[in-house]
């Protein structure tokens, strides 16, 4: 008898025979242990709301940067291939002459993740999207490293498929000729003339595609991303992967349209490449400036490209982030306008404009709502009942399980689960199974075979795992 088998013999014993998974599941779901070994054998599916770089942990990051010797900012942490103009760098060589190297390697995982925050000395989102570029320069010599860990954990861990957001697509095209078009674009989005925003944006469509916009795509998707998973092997019988591409909230008008185009037409041309989103702070000046704008250009992108599809950052806001009116409208404008597949967070719902009949179009249509439970703690400060988890499962909007940024958050998708349980007792284990098979169901994959196989491999998988309950 193996060590999980003697395990549910004594709770079976303490609990009385556990005829099923549901029955033992509703037996144990406020022990926290006993759920994480519950949830830890269970088969889980996809996890659609994933950040590449935010997913890897710090530790093997640090120890490329040790290893090819970086510059490190004592003061901000960040790491440099060369040392710094500004604050004061140490190569990590001799850092570790002075013996202080454990003293930073500790100092710096706390910086680049949420270990041991204790949530007083710094505000929690400016902990977690600063960390990102303190890191910055160690993904770009770590890509092969890194998703063979994420793809090794997700074994171990039963996930079978991630959809991850892996990278920027790198280009260089001149668009400073383009800039007058930024106010011009700001100004028709402020007079809500959407046909005059859409021929300004024709023209610079057409002026991308002149200037060889699809041949950036073409190398990113052929050189980059098919290379890199090929190579590696990434897709095999117990894991798949596919890569969402995105743009940066930050950027001015012009540049961040460019990339999106470019984005748009890196996935309606490789079957691995099977989505586009919108990353960045929501609450930062540039993003909530242009949200509309965003909105338009991806309804614009849409009509252009049709087969691609799309998951939107949107509405991860909460009261005293930003002014109350701003909490009414971005899920809306996101369905609505951009035409989203799915929506990632969605926290600010409860103050969204007309939210029943948001939620109603969301159910109707079959857009899921990714739920992201540690992230929207730590970043928001929203869990538990100011959560708009059961607000989305009321209404039947389609629910998947994600992780976010695993990494930096210092988390798996197992503990998501875990909280999911223990927070919403109206959640059944009828409740979780479904939401595993969406996050398959609801993956962007473009081969319909591939989704087949891996909905297939869920049956199998959730009939091992329940045949551990059964007499």
């Amino acid at each position: 008898m193996n060590k999980f088998s003697l395990f549910l013999l004594l709770l079976s014993t303490a609990f009385g025979t556990a005829q099923n998974a549901e029955t033992y599941f509703e037996n144990i779901r406020n022990n926290e242990a006993q759920l994480t070994a519950f949830f830890s054998q269970m088969p889980k599916g996809g996890d659609l709301h994933h950040h590449y770089s935010g997913s890897v942990y710090a530790e093997p990051l640090i120890a490329y940067a040790i290893k090819n010797n970086f510059y490190l900012n004592l003061e901000t942490l960040e790491v440099q291939p060369q040392r710094g103009t500004d604050g004061i760098w140490e190569s990590f060589e001799m850092i570790q002459k002075n013996g202080a190297l454990p003293l930073y390697q500790q100092k710096i995982i706390e910086k680049w993740s949420i270990k041991d925050f204790n949530g007083i000395s710094y505000p929690s989102d400016k902990q977690f999207f600063e960390s990102f570029g303190k890191f910055e320069a160690t993904i770009k010599g770590t890509f092969e490293q890194g998703l063979l860990e994420l793809k090794n954990r997700a074994i171990k861990e039963q996930v079978s498929y991630i959809e991850t957001q892996l990278s920027t697509i790198p280009c260089d095209m001149n668009t400073e000729d383009l800039t007058p078009y930024n106010e011009e674009l700001r100004s028709l989005v402020a007079k809500k003339d959407e046909k005059a925003v859409f021929k300004a944006l024709d023209q610079l469509f057409a002026t991308f595609n002149k200037r060889e916009a699809a041949k950036y795509a073409a190398n990113f998707n052929t050189n980059f991303v098919a290379k890199m998973h090929n190579d590696l092997k990434i897709d095999d019988a117990q894991f798949t992967m596919r890569y969402q591409n995105f743009v940066l909230r930050f950027m001015e008008p012009i540049d961040l349209f460019k990339n999106l185009v470019i984005a748009f037409i890196s996935a309606d041309n490789s079957p691995l490449i099977d989505g586009v989103n919108i990353v960045s702070p929501e609450d930062g000046a540039t993003a909530m400036k242009d949200y509309e704008l965003h909105m338009f250009m991806y309804k614009y992108c849409h009509a252009k490209f049709p087969k691609v599809k799309y998951s939107m950052h949107a509405g991860e806001l909460t009261l005293g982030l930003v002014q109350p009116e701003e909490l009414t409208w971005h899920i809306n404008s996101a369905v609505y306008t951009a035409g989203a597949n799915r929506i990632g967070h969605g926290v600010d719902l409860a103050y969204e404009k007309n939210n029943y009949e948001l939620l109603r179009y969301m159910a109707k249509n079959k857009i899921a709502i990714e739920i992201n439970l540690t992230s929207n703690e730590f970043i928001l400060k929203v869990k538990e009942n100011r959560h708009p988890f059961t607000l989305y499962k009321e209404f039947g909007v389609p629910i998947v399980i994600s992780t976010d940024d695993a990494g930096i958050l210092r988390t798996n998708l197992t503990e998501q689960y875990v909280l999911l349980a223990k927070r919403y007792p109206q959640v059944s284990y009828k409740d979780i199974k479904e939401y595993v098979y969406n996050s398959i169901r609801f993956a962007f994959i473009e081969e319909s075979k591939v989704k087949e196989q891996l909905l297939e491999d869920l049956d199998y998988r959730f009939k091992k795992f329940e045949a551990q309950f059964k007499q």
